[in-house]
């Protein structure tokens, strides 16, 4: 394991010791992406395994954050995010604004860039939609974790931010390995 997702499994667990914190995405709960070892250090009982309806569960994160809770929404790559666009861009981002208000609830997004070593996965598992997304929301906080002193400093600050928006943290995974 790298510094790089030594640092990702520190922040999650941070994370975890947040009792209003709870976990959702495709393996999350079990194994199945270079993400789900960064969850170790979390209580399963905080590990919300979702099916493949990306749209769906970041409808549910939404939903969970209105109820007092701040959900960690775990998409394993940038391309299947794109099916989430909707509940992010028109509902998430807006909530803000819908409810007139600073204190929001906040969801913090999770992604990755996919990555191209050993394998190359081929086009539709390794974009990196950072400009695009920075492009459409207004309210909420975009951040490519560029080296491995951005990412627990950035997962705090998702966490801990109480201007009513949202943030989403873009990891390299090819990164996951490097020392």
């Amino acid at each position: 394991m790298g510094k790089y997702q030594l640092e990702l499994k520190r922040a999650m667990s941070y994370l975890g010791e947040n009792r209003k914190v709870v976990f959702l995405g495709q393996a999350v709960e079990f194994p199945g992406t270079a993400m789900t070892s960064t969850l170790e250090g979390v209580d399963r009982d905080k590990l919300l395994e979702m099916p493949v309806e990306e749209d769906l569960q970041m409808g549910i994160a939404t939903g969970f954050a209105l109820s007092g809770f701040i959900p960690v929404s775990i998409f394993p790559r940038w391309n299947f995010m794109l099916l989430a666009v909707n509940q992010i861009v028109n509902h998430l981002d807006k909530l803000p604004l819908l409810l007139d208000t600073k204190n929001a609830p906040k969801v913090i997004i999770r992604t990755g860039i996919g990555s191209v070593n050993p394998l190359d996965p081929g086009p539709q598992h390794k974009g990196d939609f950072t400009d695009a997304f920075l492009s459409m929301c207004e309210n909420i906080e975009v951040i490519r974790l560029d080296n491995k002193e951005m990412i627990f400093p950035s997962y705090e600050k998702a966490l801990l931010r109480d201007d009513g928006k949202s943030t989403m943290l873009i990891e390299w995974s090819d990164k996951y390995y490097d020392e």
